[in-house]
């Protein structure tokens, strides 16, 4: 029930007003953040990519925001964060703060199933970085820096050769003969994320055991912090028992490509030392490869406040998002990316 006009609030930044408001009402911190991150990733969707405001946002803005949040997360997480959306215009009318919740029609109209604890486990980026910096073996480090930094799923992490990989060092060029991939002509310091390897098909002269998911193949900047990691794993990787030179292969299993599995027992073994990581527990809980494309994909979204470049570094693109952001590596993608990246070590 709106107030009198004469008693409504004109809050400044409305997010943090309706947040101050969640703290009176004794929710946890944890859920204030989370609140606010959803709240702030619409904001900055409905002022860069509408032109409007939150308390001028209409149900279209609101449609189009839910509609791409389907393109990265499950039903239950998209239904969440629009139940969020939902609460924070029903209580900014209800102050009076607002004339009306566009988001009514869109919560009405939506199928998806609301998980009624979808929080995953919070990790800060100090924290993470403690992590890292703790996983003292080569490959264990460069698997952990590789996924949090590009954001790749665990299965195209084992697909990936030699030749997907392109850093601008002489003595990488002089110790791996198979040089890089076209796409990666001009572009160094560059990983290629195919789209092709599947299950069972033959790439590059092996069959492979893990699929990539990926909609389009994808150049991802490599900085100078994963370019290290990676060079120190490469100075002592062993020889791969595939001609395909898979990037990362096995120190227990000499030179065996690494399977999804073997890199979900490292993490896990890794996780469970930061006691972050419980036999039985479930996502909300657990850190796997998976929660480091979460990691990023948050991360860098909250950092860039772009939605088409996290989303085309993920792989989880349409053609719009690839017309506007390949066609102009230089100046755009590697840009933003180098520029929000996150430290780990």
């Amino acid at each position: 029930m709106a107030s009198d006009a004469t008693d409504a609030p004109a809050p400044e930044d409305p997010v943090a007003y309706f947040l101050q408001d969640l703290t009176y009402h004794g929710k946890t911190q944890r859920t204030r953040e989370a609140y606010e991150r959803v709240l702030r990733d619409f904001e900055a969707f409905a002022r860069t990519q509408r032109g409007t405001t939150l308390q001028a946002a209409t149900q279209r803005e609101c449609m189009a925001w839910v509609h791409g949040l389907r393109d990265e997360n499950s039903a239950s997480t998209v239904a969440t964060y629009a139940s969020y959306l939902h609460r924070f215009y029903g209580y900014m009318v209800q102050v009076g703060a607002f004339d009306t919740n566009p988001m009514t029609l869109v919560v009405e109209e939506m199928d998806e199933s609301i998980d009624t604890d979808p929080a995953r486990r919070e990790i800060m980026l100090p924290a993470m970085r403690e992590f890292v910096t703790g996983v003292r073996h080569p490959l264990d480090r460069a698997l952990l820096v590789t996924l949090l930094k590009t954001g790749i799923r665990v299965g195209e992490l084992c697909n990936l050769d030699v030749r997907d990989i392109h850093l601008a060092d002489g003595d990488v060029a002089e110790s791996y003969e198979t040089g890089h991939r076209g796409a990666l002509d001009g572009r160094p310091d560059s990983l290629y994320v195919d789209d092709e390897p599947s299950r069972g098909t033959v790439v590059n002269g092996e069959e492979r055991t893990e699929s990539n998911k990926r909609k389009r193949a994808t150049v991802v900047p490599v900085d100078e912090e994963l370019k290290r990691v990676l060079k120190r794993w490469l100075a002592v990787r062993p020889d791969a028992r595939s001609p395909a030179e898979p990037l990362f292969c096995s120190t227990s299993e000499w030179g065996r490509r690494l399977t999804i599995g073997m890199v979900g027992r490292t993490v896990a073994d890794h996780a469970a030392e930061a006691g972050w990581y419980q036999p039985g527990g479930g996502a909300e809980e657990n850190v796997t490869p998976h929660y480091f494309r979460h990691f990023f994909t948050t991360h860098l979204r909250d950092r860039t406040g772009d939605r088409g470049v996290v989303k085309y570094l993920r792989g989880d693109v349409a053609s719009d998002i690839i017309d506007t952001y390949t066609h102009n590596w230089g100046d755009r993608v590697r840009e933003v990316y180098e520029a929000n990246i996150y430290s780990l070590l």
